[in-house]
């Protein structure tokens, strides 16, 4: 069985919103598992859906260039929030930004891409964690491109021009004005900053994310006490209602929180007198995945429950 320990039931809490002893329970239930205990939260009705893939805890910036029919965002890490406000960092998140666009479209390739100056970007970012005095690293970058129409970014949380916590590309194909698409493109992107689709259709959700989703209805359904079949709709229906929730197209726009973003779309079409359609998005926020050393908080929990702080397990 894995030791629970204080900083373990800390991490629960904060990525669930339960309770310190149901996070404790859950964590007993489950040997320790994190992910199996946030889906047994979850299952008792004791959590809210977690959409993240772990706490969002690395610093650094998120850069976006965009110019033409195409467009790149980069993700930067950083030991501290402090070094993000560092002009030699923030210059150096822009030109790997504007590298991407130029096609180096994966972490790899971008680290091997000359910099401006002379030599590559790894050796520009090494000469820059020795200067800054803090490690540093290029963790990832996509890239998107149409054929006609416009990919709109948007930063939320912005530092500096294009720079900021969570940056946004969104893909839009149609032969309608261009400034008009640059305007629908940007509320979609202040959307999917704020909502964060986990997919472009209901259809394209990842399969095993969906089957999780599935087992956890299972088991809300059955402790119902209601027929099979009456469980069986109950569970196909959460499973409609998580992928509509989830996917951007069915989502609800929140300008208005009434209209579905496929339906804002193809009115924005009709008005404009050209076919839009949204062919892909990006979304990266800031440390997505990554986790941080835990604070000194975990010793005022254990002080609080009881919880063993290292390695002392949980009875």
């Amino acid at each position: 069985m894995a030791e629970v320990t204080a900083a373990t039931v800390k991490e629960l809490r904060e990525r669930t919103g339960a309770g310190m002893m149901d996070c404790k329970k859950a964590l007993a239930e489950t040997n320790g598992d994190m992910e199996a205990a946030v889906d047994w939260l979850r299952a008792k009705g004791l959590a809210a859906a977690a959409k993240k893939s772990g706490r969002v805890a690395a610093e650094g910036l998120i850069g976006v260039a965009v110019e033409g029919n195409r467009g790149a965002v980069v993700e930067v890490n950083s030991e501290t929030d402090f070094v993000a406000k560092n002009d030699q960092f923030q210059d150096f998140v822009r030109t790997v930004a504007s590298l991407a666009l130029q096609g180096a479209d994966d972490a790899a390739s971008l680290l091997a891409a000359a910099y401006p100056g002379g030599g590559t970007v790894e050796e520009k970012l090494t000469s820059n964690i020795a200067t800054i005095g803090e490690n540093q690293s290029v963790r990832r970058t996509a890239v998107l491109q149409v054929g006609q129409g416009r990919v709109v970014p948007y930063v939320h949380n912005a530092a500096a021009p294009g720079l900021g916590k969570i940056g946004v590309l969104v893909a839009l194909e149609s032969s309608a004005d261009q400034a008009e698409l640059e305007t629908l493109g940007k509320q979609l992107a202040m959307h999917i900053a704020a909502a964060n689709p986990l997919a472009l259709r209901g259809e394209d959700l990842d399969p095993a994310l969906v089957e999780r989703e599935r087992a956890i209805a299972t088991e809300k359904a059955n402790e119902s006490g209601k027929p099979a079949d009456i469980v069986a709709k109950m569970v196909e229906g959460g499973i409609a209602k998580f992928r509509k929730e989830n996917a951007l197209l069915s989502q609800l726009f929140v300008m208005d929180n009434k209209t579905k973003v496929e339906d804002v779309i193809a009115a924005k079409g009709k008005e404009l007198g050209a076919p839009v359609t949204l062919n892909a998005y990006i979304r990266f926020q800031l440390g997505e995945g990554i986790e941080k050393q835990e604070s000194d908080f975990a010793a005022e929990v254990a002080a609080a429950s009881g919880v063993a702080q290292k390695a002392e397990p949980v009875a």
